[in-house]
Order: structure tokens, then C-alpha cells, then sequence
């Protein structure tokens, strides 16, 4: 009786290889050709998007949705061809896709902003922003965070979320950039022939531009000063340089016209009340 069981068995176990061998070769040659094919294709969509001039970013981002859905198209029709039904296949996937997005609303909010700013570009590597109070030059844009350089050294990840909803100065993006710098002079100074010393200040330094044309302004008449703006173009990259060089030279200037910048003054009375 055994003898016959076993015999079964074996009976059994050479129709199934009969009958499934062929599907189960056929699928995993379709897996590792169509495997091979989904990298040919990524690698050709890379390559065009490099070729068009597209931004890394951008270029590396759909090459990488590119990949993932034709991975996930390749997964079906394997298993189609294994005989499974793929609509519950589907059904499942589906219904896993919103379970897990319901449990990742933050981390979607945040793919969905990088992918904003990868789109509509409100600014690109190297350039120098100011989003969510921090200030700082832009090193990389991932898919759920932007990673900023600040001027001191320190590095800062902003949630993309958070950061294309909201507010964000782009310092660099024109170009040219203006420095709105302030000195006071005494109310006793000749006004006229301090903007005359300043002006030739701004029109002698080698990185201040010339269109837009540097001006200075009488800004307010202060308690203890009169209040000058000095309003001086240069490249975004010679801000700094600009802005410092400029109050030292004015500064020195002025003081070989005899024009000084007056400190605080206050003017206190004393009331005797005795008498």
C-alpha cells in the first residue's frame, strides 16, 4: 500500500512540473529580461534628460519614478504569467498604497513639496535663500528635505512641505543684488558734500556696478543724526565684500572732509524742585 502512495507522490509531483515548469521558467525569463530592459530604458531616460539640458535633480527624479513603475508593471506580469489572478493582485496593492499613505501623510506632504520645487524651480543648487527664518546657500535638494549651508558652517534640512508652502527670498536668482546700508552724519555737516564724498566712493570701487547706478539718499532727519542711505548694485557672490568695503571707505572719507558720524545724544534737564 505504501509502494502505491509513494508512486502517487510521484505521479502527483511530475504533473505539477508538467504543468507549471513552463509558466515558472517562462516567468522568471521575463523577469531577468524584462529586469535587464526596465536599467536599459532608465539609463536611455537619464541620458536624453542630460542631453536636453534638464536639471540633475529633476533628470535623477523622474528617471527614478521611471524605474520604480516599470518595476512594478514587470512584478504583474510575472505573476500574471504565473497564473495568478491580478486584479485582487491590484486590489491589494491598492488598498496597502492607502494604508500606507494615510500612515505617511507628513512624508507625502513633503515628497509632494520636493516635487514642486523640482518643477517650478523657485531656486537651484548654489543659490543663497532665506526660508523659515534661516539663511543659507542651498547644497541639495532631496526628494522630502532641502539641505541649506549656513554662513557659519552649520548645516540645516528644511521638510519641503513646509518649505514650498511657504515664504522664500532668493538672494541670488537675479543676479546683481542690492546693499541698503545707512550712515548718519552731524546735523551740522554740509549734506550736500557728504553724498558728493560718498558718490565718488561708490563710483571708484571696482565691484560696485554701474547699471544699475549706485545713489545715496537722505533717509530720515534722526534725534541725533541725519540718516544717509547708501544704495550700492553688485554680483550676488561680492554682497558681502561690497557691503563692508563700502561703510569703511565711506567712513574714511568722510572723516578727511571733516564730516563726523555723531554718537546717541540725549539732553537731560534737572528741575530744582526747592525753589
Amino acid at each position: 500500500m505504501y509502494p502505491e502512495k509513494i508512486e502517487n507522490y510521484f505521479e502527483l509531483i511530475k504533473n505539477l512540473l508538467i504543468e507549471y515548469s513552463p509558466k515558472v521558467i517562462t516567468a522568471l525569463i521575463l523577469l531577468f529580461v524584462g529586469l535587464w530592459v526596465v536599467s536599459i530604458i532608465t539609463k536611455a531616460f537619464k541620458k536624453i534628460m542630460v542631453k536636453k539640458e534638464v536639471e540633475i535633480t529633476l533628470a535623477n527624479f523622474l528617471g527614478n519614478i521611471v524605474f520604480w513603475t516599470l518595476r512594478v508593471l514587470l512584478f504583474v506580469i510575472v505573476i500574471s504569467k504565473l497564473g495568478f489572478e491580478t486584479s485582487s493582485l491590484v486590489a491589494i496593492l491598492g488598498a496597502a498604497g492607502l494604508a500606507i499613505g494615510l500612515a505617511l501623510q507628513g512624508s507625502l506632504s513633503n515628497f509632494a513639496g520636493g516635487v514642486l520645487i523640482i518643477l517650478f524651480k523657485p531656486f537651484k543648487v548654489n543659490d543663497v535663500i532665506e526660508a523659515q527664518g534661516e539663511i543659507g546657500t542651498v547644497q541639495e535638494i532631496q526628494i522630502f528635505n532641502t539641505r541649506l549651508l549656513t554662513a557659519n558652517n552649520q548645516t540645516i534640512y528644511i521638510p519641503n512641505g513646509i518649505l514650498s508652502n511657504g515664504i522664500i527670498k532668493n538672494y541670488t536668482q537675479e543676479g546683481i543684488r542690492r546693499a541698503d546700508l545707512n550712515i548718519g552724519i552731524a546735523y551740522n555737516s554740509d549734506i550736500r558734500k557728504a553724498k558728493e564724498v560718498i558718490m565718488e566712493v561708490l563710483n571708484n570701487h571696482p565691484k560696485i556696478l554701474t547699471e544699475p547706478a549706485p545713489s545715496v539718499i537722505v533717509k530720515e532727519l534722526a534725534d541725533s543724526a541725519i540718516n544717509l542711505g547708501i544704495r550700492p548694485w553688485s554680483k550676488s557672490e561680492d554682497f558681502l565684500e561690497v557691503s563692508s568695503e563700502t561703510l569703511i571707505e565711506c567712513k574714511l572719507a568722510l572723516d578727511k572732509v571733516n564730516i563726523s558720524i555723531p554718537f546717541p545724544q540725549r539732553e537731560l534737564r534737572i528741575i530744582n524742585e526747592d525753589k
